[in-house]
């Protein structure tokens, strides 16, 4: 591999959705909220979320090194090749980039502030890189002690929309954020216990302590299914609510483009087993449709709605 190709797979660009989507409805939420569209807000929330997402991929990857390297050597034709055990990157050069990157993120923060007068953005931003280094580094480490998807939730469901809402706006919340944000929480947290199905054995081995540890396989997709139904139910119940800022349609519509990829979650699930990797990945890839597009939905329909104001 050249060192180009090095770098590019060990940026994992295939799971940037999971920042990318919550950057763009937090987008979304304040330009609907202030009625226009920032262009220096889209970039400076960009900016950071770029940022922030490559330093959470290689501090990830150095802050989990051994654990990947008892799952290549249990699982050594089940898993991909991982960036430090497999020698695509050292993990010093891992490290150094990620430092640079959260710095990065918190520069286009600082040039938020400065450009249109967000005091509070640097202090959000630093929350939001400190959120991940409590994830994955000591002293709390709670990945490993457990209750590290609740984190995930929290930083994902919530802190990055509103860093991002803020960014564009000036507003934290409105009434659009209300009704989104609380089924995008259930969302997002389904997805962090999601992310320890096909990590199963190498965890309990490496001495990490996930929910897919604690309950077990079979418990832990049951939840991921109750968490992604309770957010199609809270859609619904928005839609008979009603809102100025979106639509009742729009809330139906991805209330029943989340319950097709239940559907086919749940279709998958009884082959989803512990280390049954392939039906893992699309038990997965069936999930993050069910999140992924109806909350670009939302935000597209939202920046749409706000139009361009420069």
């Amino acid at each position: 591999m050249s060192p180009l190709s090095r770098w590019v797979y060990a940026l994992k660009i295939s799971s940037w959705p999971k920042l990318l989507v919550p950057f763009l409805l937090g987008q979304g939420l304040g330009a609907s909220a202030v009625g226009e569209l920032s262009g220096w807000g889209l970039l400076t929330g960009l900016g950071f979320t770029v940022g922030l997402l490559v330093f959470i991929v290689l501090l990830n990857d150095w802050a989990d090194q051994e654990v990947d390297r008892i799952k290549r050597d249990m699982f050594p034709d089940g898993c991909s090749p991982k960036t430090i055990p497999d020698g695509i990157l050292a993990a010093n050069d891992l490290l150094l980039a990620a430092m640079a990157f959260g710095a990065l993120a918190l520069g286009f923060a600082s040039l938020g502030d400065f450009l249109h007068n967000r005091p509070y953005l640097v202090p959000a931003g630093l929350l939001c890189l400190l959120i991940f280094v409590a994830y994955s580094l000591p002293p709390l480490r709670l990945n490993y002690r457990g209750g590290g998807e609740f984190l995930e939730m929290l930083g994902v469901g919530l802190a990055l929309p509103l860093f991002n809402s803020y960014a564009q706006s000036g507003q934290w919340l409105s009434s659009a954020a209300g009704q989104i944000l609380p089924a995008f929480l259930l969302l997002s947290l389904a997805s962090a216990v999601a992310s320890g199905l096909s990590d199963e054995e190498s965890d309990r081995r490496g001495g990490k302590h996930t929910l897919v540890l604690r309950f077990g396989n079979p418990a832990a997709r049951k939840l991921i299914e109750l968490l992604a139904s309770g957010a199609i139910v809270l859609w619904l119940i928005a839609a008979l609510i009603g809102t100025v800022e979106i639509p009742r349609w729009l809330f139906l519509f991805n209330a029943a483009l989340g319950g097709w990829y239940w559907r086919e979650m749940h279709r998958i699930s009884s082959a989803a087993v512990t280390n049954a990797f392939p039906a893992q990945g699309q038990y997965k890839s069936a999930l993050h449709r069910a999140i992924w597009l109806p909350v670009t939905i939302f935000a597209i329909y939202l920046l749409l709605r706000a139009g361009w104001g420069g």
